[in-house]
């Protein structure tokens, strides 16, 4: 029987999102939309990319083709800096869970997540969901600010490392590192200050 008075403290676990953090799936995607553009559209995917509120019908239904091809998600490229952080958060002893949220269509996409974590980060465990927010951890390293808000309103002591991306250029909150490469000393500084804290709410 389990003595409820000896139960351990949680393990300092560290959250690692895929798309935009790991998986380079805005780059993948404009190579794909140069493959299906007309003659003369003078990388017209970039453009609306940048701006997807004001994009047209016809391109969100280039998109969904083709993030729809079988291998689309398995063979993302890797995004250096959100390895950087996996391997600060390996280094300083954290329990890694990869955490990516899992597209409405198409749902085989959440095997080839799968896939793509175990040729990049194996023995790594993945949880595909559609709440980030539900999910434990002391450390979340995302790109999505909507995903970090809602993620910090159940965990205000957590502590959130940014890829940074141009969307989130002008997302500031205290609890956030904005991570671009060039202050890698403050990110694993802070890493560190999180791993140590003591557990509680």
């Amino acid at each position: 029987m389990i003595d409820p008075e000896n139960i351990p403290p949680p393990e300092p676990v560290s959250l690692h999102d895929l798309d935009g953090s790991m998986a380079d799936f805005d780059g993948a995607m404009l190579e794909g939309l140069k493959k299906i553009a007309s003659p003369g559209e003078n990388d017209i995917g970039s453009k609306l990319l940048a701006n997807q509120a004001t994009e047209p019908d016809w391109h969100k239904e280039r998109r969904r083709l083709v993030k729809s091809q079988p291998g689309f998600w398995r063979t993302l490229p890797r995004i250096q800096l959100g390895f950087d952080v996996f391997e600060a958060c390996r280094n300083l002893e954290y329990t890694q869970l990869v955490l990516t949220n899992g597209p409405k269509v198409p749902t085989w996409a959440w095997g080839e997540k799968v896939d793509w974590c175990n040729i990049n980060v194996p023995e790594t465990p993945v949880i595909v969901g559609r709440d980030k927010g539900l999910v434990y951890g002391r450390v979340l390293a995302d790109d999505w600010p909507e995903y970090i808000v809602r993620w910090l309103t159940w965990r205000p002591r957590g502590l959130v490392i940014m890829i940074a991306q141009r969307w989130n250029i002008d997302f500031k909150h205290p609890n956030v590192v904005r991570y671009d490469g060039k202050n890698y000393d403050e990110m694993v500084n802070r890493l560190g200050e999180a791993r140590r804290r003591p557990s509680g709410p």
